[in-house]
């Protein structure tokens, strides 16, 4: 019997478990700059079912986080348009991680420093499982994506462009 890998807690384990929320654990050998294509590739799982936590801000600079397929991107004027902002950028590395409470490459929306409003692009919800950042490079949580407008009353929207 294979030994299973011990993860330690991150604010993101800890928040799931306060919530009872089930989930799977993910470790993997992460790579800089090598994002969702090398931690699909590490676990085995199609990069499509990969979503990518992307801290943002609207044209006030007030922040707010977007879930995104690994093998998509967000398409800023859409996403802006369907949140009823003038413009949406992402945040600068270290912005982000001042938000966030989390390391860029290891960022979850779960157990965020700063309660931020979530948007998820809706044909995430549709997906049976997704693997999303467990708050930690190189760590991924299989959960259900319904987890993601239970827990975090996510938004959803529609503003995926193909990579």
């Amino acid at each position: 019997m294979a030994k299973k890998e011990h993860v330690s807690e991150t604010q993101a384990t800890q928040f799931l478990r306060k919530h009872q929320a089930a989930f799977t654990e993910h470790p993997y050998a992460y790579e800089e700059h090598g994002g969702t294509s090398v931690s699909a590739r590490e676990l085995g799982v199609d990069e499509h079912t990969v979503v990518k936590t992307l801290v943002m801000q609207d044209e006030a600079a007030k922040p707010l986080i977007v879930l995104m397929h690994g093998d998509r991107k967000v398409s800023t004027k859409n996403l802006a348009r369907q949140i009823g902002c003038k413009s949406v950028e992402p945040c600068k590395p270290e912005i982000a991680q001042k938000h966030s409470g989390y390391l860029v490459g290891g960022t979850s929306p779960f157990g965020t420093r700063k309660q931020m409003p979530v948007y998820v692009e809706q044909s995430i919800l549709a997906l049976p499982t997704i693997y999303i950042n467990g708050g930690r490079r190189g760590y991924l949580i299989g959960i259900a994506p319904a987890l993601l407008t239970s827990l975090l009353q996510a938004r959803a929207v529609e503003c995926a462009l193909e990579e």
